[in-house]
Formats: structure tokens, C-alpha cells, sequence
């Protein structure tokens, strides 16, 4: 009798660790592919942003010099995006660092040429406000996408960090996420 005690709490304990593993691989594959969401969710809205803001470079209501600095930034935050090998690594490995410059250099060209004053001179322009309301909602789609994304990527290394997930490679050859670090604060549309 003793040994049948023995026998059926060893076959419990392993039945336990191994539906506990099979949990935890699940739970982790669902945050891998919520990363792979959010981050191609976040591509979308960096690419919404910078037709936005193409949109409005080429409306002619700013002066020449800011069209061009907006036009300049945009292209190249479209061009970065435009490649469907691109897309592909977006989804696999997150944004790059290039990119991330470039949607760096982006938020700093709206934030420059989009001051207050600049804002009151360009509203007075006739569709200028719409376009202006564009690029406002854009580039808060943008942060957003950026928040749910970081907070994929925590919550996967939250669960890859645990000793068990590690000592049962659990997460077999799926690189990890990295969280993205780029200047998104908006121009200050709102406060004019």
C-alpha cells in the first residue's frame, strides 16, 4: 500500500510540473503573438502618422521652407516602412534602430515646425485645421500603439525571466522582444 501512496504522488507531482510547463508555453506563445500584433499594429500608426504629415507638407498651407523640412522627415519614415522585407522583420524583431531615428527625427521636425505661433499663422488657412487634426490624432495613435506594445514586451520578459520558463527553454528560439526607445512627444497643435 505504501508503495502505491508513493507511486500515485510522484505520477501527481509530475502530471502537475508538466501541466504547469504546458500552461506556461501557452501563455507565453499568446504574449509572443500579442507582440507580434502590437508591434505591427505600431507600424501602421508610425505609417499613418508620416502620410499625415506628407499630407500636410504638400497642402500648401505652411511656407515653403517647413514643407519641405516635413516632407523630407515623412519620406524618410515612409521609405524605411515601404520595403515587404521590412515588414517581415517589423513582425519578427520589432523596429529597428534606423527607424527608430527616423521617427525620432519626425516628432522633433512637427515639434519645430509646429509651434504655437507657427499654428495660429497656419489655422487661419483654409483646410489647414482638418489636415492640423490629422496629424494631432496620428501621432496619438502612434503613442498609444507605443504603450501597448512596451506593455507586450514586458509582460513577455516578465514571464521568460521566471526559472522554470528558462531552465525549460521554454521560449525555444524566439529572440526576444525589445521595447522601443524613440522621441514620439507630439507638437503642441493643441495649445493654440
Amino acid at each position: 500500500m505504501r508503495v502505491w501512496f508513493w507511486v500515485v504522488l510522484v505520477v501527481a507531482i509530475i502530471a502537475l510540473v508538466a501541466w504547469y510547463l504546458s500552461y506556461t508555453a501557452a501563455r507565453l506563445d499568446r504574449l509572443h503573438a500579442r507582440v507580434e500584433g502590437s508591434v505591427s499594429s505600431l507600424d501602421a500608426q508610425l505609417v499613418r502618422r508620416a502620410e499625415a504629415v506628407m499630407e500636410l507638407a504638400h497642402a500648401g498651407v505652411l511656407d515653403p521652407a517647413t514643407s519641405m523640412l516635413l516632407a523630407h522627415a515623412a519620406s524618410t519614415s515612409l521609405d524605411l516602412a515601404d520595403d515587404a522585407e521590412v515588414h517581415d522583420e517589423v513582425r519578427d524583431f520589432g523596429i529597428d534602430r534606423e527607424r527608430a531615428t527616423a521617427e525620432s527625427d519626425l516628432s522633433h521636425t512637427l515639434r519645430v515646425a509646429l509651434t504655437p505661433d507657427a499654428l495660429r499663422d497656419i489655422d487661419a488657412r483654409p483646410g489647414a485645421h482638418t489636415l492640423l487634426q490629422r496629424v494631432t490624432q496620428a501621432g496619438q495613435r502612434v503613442v498609444l500603439a507605443r504603450a501597448f506594445h512596451d506593455d507586450a514586451v514586458r509582460a513577455v520578459r516578465r514571464v521568460r525571466a521566471q526559472p522554470l520558463v528558462r531552465a525549460f527553454h521554454l521560449a525555444g528560439r524566439t529572440t526576444m522582444p525589445q521595447v522601443v526607445d524613440f522621441d514620439l512627444e507630439p507638437p503642441a497643435v493643441d495649445a493654440y
